[in-house]
């Protein structure tokens, strides 16, 4: 099931404690333009088709990535991105953004986006996995 834009945004200012949905909306462009980086084929796809038409459209038009980021580095890249971002105020961001993206998708979907990024997406989704 799609979420609707302004439920997607509504759960991202609640978990990234935002004072509007205007800086939710940022954190959110964002990061799935970084994470659309990471992901190819069918689970870009069908990432996308769960959420609301504007990020998925992000999605499936990402920035260039010449490799896979390490969890770590994707962090540093969303700070790069947001003005007046520190490391820690995007770890925060990444966090607020991609495990409403996680509840959205559900456990399969999930799973299968995390067989295409580097070890550690896990903690940014918010689901840590056993290992």
């Amino acid at each position: 099931m799609t979420l609707r834009w302004e439920a997607f945004l509504d759960h991202v200012k609640e978990r990234g404690e935002y004072g509007s949905r205007q800086e939710a909306e940022r954190a959110a462009r964002v990061v799935l333009a970084l994470l659309g980086a990471h992901l190819v084929g069918e689970v870009r796809a069908q990432l996308a088709a769960r959420l609301p038409e504007d990020f998925a459209l992000i999605l499936l038009n990402p920035l260039q990535s010449a490799e896979p980021l390490p969890p770590e580095r994707f962090v540093r890249a969303t700070a790069a991105w947001i003005e007046g971002a520190t490391e820690r105020t995007a770890a925060w961001d990444v966090s607020a953004v991609l495990s409403t993206v996680a509840d959205a998708v559900g456990d399969a979907l999930l799973q299968q986006i995390l067989l295409q990024l580097p070890t550690g997406y896990d903690l940014l989704f918010g689901r840590p996995q056993p290992t």
